[in-house]
């Protein structure tokens, strides 16, 4: 497996691209992503798609060219092959904004992710969304910022929500209701768990860079 994380550039609303690719990193771009990152001056490892939201098609480098009609979204088809290749940690970007529908498809790929046991985070303009499931969420001292928890499953039990400014112990959350919105970072060190289900978690965009996710023991 690769140690190094997948960056998958979509052709959703482009809100900066804030990485310089290691060499142990692989860069993947979704269909238009290609622009964001030609103008960002990052070159991509591959390009895949169907070219219909990208009218100056490339025509050197990696390119996997797939039908307009399909079952997998452009995003999607990146994230396999970035799971092919060997990749365990993805950071989406272009991946919200524009159409709602294709935000909402590209948060189900977080669950996807989250549902084999890899990492994602889907970058938003001020905001990171990620997918935990059954497994403990730590932020580093000094971190500050609206986090907000949601049950991502029907129900999620055994919720701890520790040093944020609102606490919670042993709790159940349901997809029906907000409970966990609008929670707030202190500077603490701090963490969210979950024992059984699945949590949609945002926080703010720089903060990936001070979380540790804990997978649960069986």
């Amino acid at each position: 497996m690769k140690t190094g994380i997948c960056y998958i550039v979509g052709a959703g609303e482009n809100y900066g691209l804030d990485f310089i690719p290691e060499k142990e990193d692989f860069v993947i771009a979704a269909d238009a992503g290609f622009r964001y990152l030609r103008d960002a001056d990052i070159t991509p490892d591959l390009i895949v798609g169907d070219f219909d939201s990208l009218n100056d098609i490339p025509q050197s480098g990696n390119i996997l060219k797939f039908a307009a009609e399909k079952d997998d979204t452009d995003m999607f088809i990146a994230l396999k092959e970035g799971i092919g290749a060997g990749y365990r940690s993805f950071h989406i970007y272009g991946g919200t904004g524009g159409r709602i529908d294709h935000t909402i498809a590209n948060i189900q790929m977080l669950a996807y992710i989250s549902e084999r046991k890899m990492n994602g985070c889907l970058f938003h303009k001020d905001t990171v969304l990620i997918m935990m499931e059954n497994g403990k969420l730590m932020f580093d001292e000094g971190s500050l910022g609206y986090v907000s928890v949601f049950s991502y499953s029907e129900r999620s039990t055994g919720v701890y929500l520790r040093n944020l400014k609102y606490e919670l112990v042993d709790a159940t959350l349901t997809n029906s209701f907000p409970l966990g919105v609008s929670n707030e970072l202190v500077g603490k060190e701090s963490s969210i768990t979950v024992e059984n289900g699945v949590l949609l978690i945002s926080f703010p965009r720089g903060l990936e860079k001070r979380i540790h996710f804990i997978p649960m023991q069986n």
